[in-house]
């Protein structure tokens, strides 16, 4: 195959993918705008707040818990970040506690054997009330994380789509400089085969 032809197909290939990576790029732009503001807009529906600085609800969590929260102290849970703390180290420690260890399901278990314990059967309404708003803040936090990851590929894509229309231009500025008879891995020029000699009659 000729160079040129060679640089040429090569150069057209970069180009369409680098066509290809800009729409990618603006579709997971897209995604990461939107997916972003359904997480925002559904939680500050909710009108959650973390304890404010020096209350006794902040003040109670220790160690992890602590600091995850406290970094958040008195702020409205609009984004995943603040979803995931507030679900995994406000709501989930209060409900050990509520739950003195146990899991909803088996304080459930327990309740259905004992359905007069008045004390066991709250507990177990509040245990499920706590756990279906955790698991749906982390929902949320799981949403908010594929927003970032799309994000994250938006910018990849942007990246290789600007190195595959450099390349694919360098390759057809190439194209245009090599010789018309330049064959590919071939050193040098191909020569014009020279005719066979005459075999004397």
């Amino acid at each position: 195959m000729r160079r040129r032809t060679f640089d040429v197909i090569a150069s057209t290939i970069g180009l369409g993918l680098a066509a290809l990576l800009i729409v990618a790029g603006g579709l997971l732009t897209w995604a990461n705008s939107f997916v972003d503001n359904q997480v925002h807009d559904q939680l500050a529906a909710q009108k959650v707040f973390f304890p404010p600085k020096g209350s006794e609800s902040l003040n109670e969590l220790k160690g992890a818990d602590h600091a995850a929260i406290a970094k958040y102290a008195g702020q409205q849970l609009t984004t995943g970040p603040q979803a995931e703390a507030y679900a995994n180290h406000f709501i989930a420690v209060h409900l050990k506690g509520i739950g003195g260890g146990k899991t909803y399901a088996e304080l459930s278990a327990a309740a259905m054997k004992d359905p007069t314990n008045q004390k066991l059967q709250g507990q177990v309404a509040t245990m499920f009330k706590g756990e279906t708003l955790r698991g749906l803040l982390l929902n949320a936090y799981a949403f908010g994380k594929m927003s970032t990851i799309a994000g994250i590929a938006a910018i990849a894509a942007f990246v290789g789509s600007g190195l595959m229309l450099v390349l694919g231009g360098l390759g057809l500025w190439h194209a245009h400089r090599v010789p018309a008879e330049q064959e590919v891995l071939a050193g040098k020029t191909a020569r014009s085969a020279k005719p066979a000699p005459a075999i004397a009659g």
